[in-house]
């Protein structure tokens, strides 16, 4: 009986979320200011000629932005009830029902969202927009991995690479800046490991970068 009552309180508060969420949508006007500056701010830094292109692109990065945040704001809703109505095992799997159905819907909207991109621009391009969504950390961390191990070979900088562009996705559908540097972070450390099993000590390897960029400086 306990459980039934539980169970009938996590639905009624899962549907309050829901209510919110629909309401949601409307957006609130400052919140839409807010995600269209953002897209504005990534595509002015792009060389779109074609006025008309760049606005339809600058609406698609908007768009995401709250498309994603619907997805954030549901989930946050279940794992939240979660929290509240059950403990143990119960709001583990609760928690962990959420966050896969939040993931499944992330997936289908970043799929959607990149052919929307491709529509309109060319691969070099749309990497631009992920680095506008993500920061420019992948690019930047890359261009440090490459001045403090000067002597990688080309299939060592491609994996690490490799690595950096597949954290960039997850970070694309993070919603705060703290999980869009998380994902990354999760990466960073497959790359560490990866370069301590080819025998790279990288603290040295850094201490000899600022050596270098001190030396440069002084010259």
């Amino acid at each position: 009986m306990k459980t039934n009552i539980k169970s009938l309180l996590f639905a009624a508060i899962m549907m309050m979320g829901l209510v919110q969420l629909t309401n949601a949508q409307d957006f609130d006007p400052e919140y839409v200011k807010v995600t269209n500056e953002r897209a504005k701010k990534i595509v002015e830094n792009m060389d779109i000629a074609d006025a008309q292109k760049a606005d339809k692109v600058t609406d698609y990065i908007a768009k995401q932005y709250r498309n994603l945040s619907l997805i954030h704001d549901e989930r946050d809703t279940q794992i939240d009830a979660a929290k509240e109505m059950y403990e143990g095992k119960k709001q583990e799997k609760k928690i962990s029902k959420a966050e896969k159905k939040a993931n499944k819907a992330m997936a289908k909207l970043h799929k959607k969202y990149l052919a929307q991109l491709s529509s309109e621009l060319t691969a070099e391009q749309v990497d631009q927009v992920k680095d506008g969504m993500t920061y420019g950390v992948a690019p930047n961390t890359f261009k440090v991995y490459q001045e403090m191990l000067p002597d990688l070979t080309q299939a060592q900088k491609d994996n690490i690479w490799n690595w950096l562009a597949e954290a960039r996705e997850h970070a694309m559908d993070a919603g705060s800046s703290h999980a869009k540097h998380a994902w990354f972070g999760k990466y960073k450390g497959k790359i560490t490991n990866y370069l301590s099993d080819l025998g790279y000590d990288l603290k040295q390897a850094e201490k000899d970068m600022f050596e270098r960029q001190k030396a440069d400086n002084n010259q």
